[in-house]
């Protein structure tokens, strides 16, 4: 069973490399914004509650947020195990996720940073926006973006650190080149992908 946390500013490429730990795995990534999403789409209670919140312009509390992962950590396709995206966000949140697996006797194998240059990550950002158009997407902007995900994001990995769980990653180059980086470090903890369905990891 394989537990991760990614995380990584905008632009780093975070989504896709989520997508190739999942595969290589056999493992769930989840995503809190994919879980808002599905629950509203289903109109669960949950996603009710959510669609209300964000109609009225104000931020999901962590203590929806929470219920949310957690219902969704309780499917069958986690049973294997999962990769997190986006959660936890603050320390509240992140207590939450340790009670919640510590109660069944489980934790978090690795937190995998992925590190980017600022300006390389504008300069790719800016590209992006031009072919395709975001006119949203200025260097203002996106300088706004990294500050606060440094900003949000700092408290967690100094408490990940402590617990010795982060693997940095230099998320510059093309995606293969990134996703052996990883591949390789999270073999160094042991934690490696079988040729069967399913997967092991230190504890």
């Amino acid at each position: 069973m394989t537990r991760l946390l990614i995380v990584g500013p905008p632009g780093a490429g975070k989504g896709t490399q989520a997508a190739r730990i999942s595969l290589l795995f056999d493992i769930p990534a989840i995503a809190t914004g994919d879980i808002f999403r599905a629950n509203i789409k289903n109109k669960t209670e949950l996603g009710k509650k959510v669609s209300a919140i964000i109609d009225a312009g104000d931020f999901v509390p962590d203590s929806l947020t929470n219920e949310l992962v957690a219902s969704r950590l309780k499917e069958d396709d986690c049973q294997r195990g999962f990769l997190l995206d986006g959660y936890p966000r603050t320390l509240d949140q992140l207590a939450f996720l340790d009670a919640m697996l510590s109660a069944e006797g489980k934790s978090l194998d690795a937190v995998i940073q992925l590190i980017v240059d600022p300006d390389e990550v504008v300069s790719r950002l800016l590209k992006r926006a031009h072919e395709e158009g975001r006119s949203d997407d200025t260097e203002e902007t996106i300088r706004y973006r990294q500050s606060l995900y440094q900003r949000e994001t700092a408290p967690l990995i100094d408490v990940y650190k402590q617990r010795g769980l982060v693997i940095q990653i230099d998320a510059l180059g093309d995606v293969e080149e990134v996703a052996g980086r990883i591949a390789e470090s999270l073999a160094e903890r042991g934690i490696v992908a079988n040729t069967s369905d399913t997967a092991t990891a230190t504890n």
